[in-house]
C-alpha cells in the first residue's frame, strides 16, 4: 500500500521513498509518494524518481495500481517515460520529485471546476481535467452562456476565497447525498472518511 502523502499537503513537491514492487508492465510502486494518480477525470502527476547514484527516470504517468484480476488497490504505480533503461531495484532508496509547474496547472484548472460547479447548479455528468484546459460536463438540457461563466469564475477568483481541505466521515456522505454533484464518480471511500474541499 502506497502512502499518499499529497492527500494531507498538496503543496508537497517531493518526498523520499522506497522502491517496494516494479510492475510486470515496467511502473515502479514506492512506499509513499507526493505523485497524484489519474482519478474523477483528472490527469496524473508526471515528475522524476531520482535513484540512489543520482540519476533521474523521467514519470510521464500515475496511475492506481490493479490486481492480476484487474480489481483496484492502494498501490500507487508511477509509469516511467518509453525508453529509458528503468535502473530500480526493490528495496532502492529514491526521490519522488513532481513536476510543479504541472500539478500547479492542475490544481487551479481543479479548483476552478469547483467553483463552476457553485455557479452552476446542476449534476455533473463528466469532466477532464489536464495541465492545459478542465472541462465539466453538466446533465442539463439549454446552454449556457460562456461569457456569463467566465466573468462569475473571475469574480469569485478576485474575492481570494480560502480553499480548505476536510473530511467527513462516510456515513455523514450517505446522510448528505446532495454533496456529490457528480453522477458517474464516486468520492474514493474505504477508509472511513472522505476528504473534502472547501472554498
Amino acid at each position: 500500500m502506497t502512502h499518499d502523502l499529497f492527500r494531507a499537503d498538496s503543496y508537497l513537491r517531493e518526498c523520499s521513498a522506497t522502491v517496494t514492487a516494479l510492475t510486470p508492465e515496467g511502473g515502479v510502486v514506492l512506499d509513499r509518494t507526493v505523485f497524484y494518480p489519474l482519478g474523477g477525470g483528472q490527469a496524473g502527476d508526471a515528475g522524476v524518481l531520482l535513484r540512489p547514484d543520482g540519476t533521474a527516470l523521467a514519470i510521464a504517468d500515475t496511475r492506481k495500481g490493479k490486481d492480476a484480476e484487474g480489481r483496484p488497490t492502494a498501490d500507487i504505480v508511477h509509469v516511467p517515460s518509453p525508453g529509458q533503461a528503468l535502473g530500480l531495484a526493490v528495496g532502492d532508496a529514491v526521490t519522488a520529485r513532481i513536476d510543479w509547474e504541472r500539478r500547479h496547472r492542475l490544481m487551479r484548472f481543479h479548483t476552478t471546476t469547483h467553483l463552476l460547479c457553485h455557479i452552476v447548479a446542476q449534476p455533473v455528468n463528466g469532466c477532464s481535467i489536464t495541465p492545459d484546459y478542465a472541462r465539466l460536463d453538466f446533465h442539463m438540457d439549454g446552454a449556457l452562456d460562456k461569457d456569463a461563466l467566465t466573468a462569475a469564475i473571475a469574480r469569485l477568483v478576485a474575492q481570494d476565497h480560502a480553499v480548505t481541505i476536510g473530511a467527513i466521515s462516510d456515513a455523514a456522505l450517505d446522510a448528505n447525498p446532495q454533496l456529490v454533484k457528480s453522477m458517474s464518480v464516486q468520492p474514493p471511500r474505504g477508509t472511513g472518511t472522505v476528504r473534502t474541499v472547501r472554498v
